[in-house]
């Protein structure tokens, strides 16, 4: 079977950016639905009329992909209005950030902890692979027809790149892998 809208494909891949430094490896393969909201535009695109054992690459620019880096979604806090324990990495859902954090700070976003200060602490809105180009290199492992069930959630049922509460579609949304 070829690769084609509304069936499920089996992927690995290997994710570079263009010095190419390895980003991701993904060595089991997992399932997604061409033509719903698991991969990205230009990615289902590619995978078109492939099958079993295909091998495909291509180069995602940062508009085709996880968006271009927005300054204006990183936040200065107080370290105060945060508990303790808070350490760098930690993702926090914008609608929880603490009383007192900057209003115009979206709440249908994830915010990860970039940088702790003893006064303040860095609160960044942006995807991690925001403003990258990637070299995403995939094997086609399998290639089955979808059920209803995911045409009708839009999803083989991974999540896989989603990592917040959607809230726009396309190139620059919140997905990850």
């Amino acid at each position: 079977m070829e690769i084609n809208q509304q069936c499920v494909v089996a992927l690995t891949w290997k994710l570079q950016d263009t010095l190419g430094e390895e980003l991701d490896v993904l060595d089991e393969p997992v399932e997604f639905l061409i033509g719903g909201h698991d991969l990205f535009k230009k990615i289902e695109e590619a995978l078109q009329g492939h099958g079993v054992g295909a091998t495909v690459a291509l180069q995602l620019e940062p508009e085709e992909a996880f968006g271009d880096y927005k300054e204006q979604l990183v936040f200065l806090e107080s370290r105060q209005l945060f508990p303790p324990e808070l350490e760098e990495g930690m993702t926090l859902e914008g609608s929880a950030l603490p009383t007192g954090c900057n209003p115009d700070a979206p709440k249908d976003m994830l915010y990860t902890v970039t940088e702790l200060y003893p006064e303040h602490v860095v609160l960044d809105g942006n995807h991690p692979l925001a403003g990258i180009a990637l070299r995403l290199t995939m094997k086609v492992e399998g290639v089955r027809e979808a059920t209803e069930e995911e045409v009708g959630r839009g999803s083989a049922g991974t999540g896989f790149f989603r990592i917040a509460p959607l809230h726009e579609e396309g190139p620059g949304s919140d997905h990850l892998h």
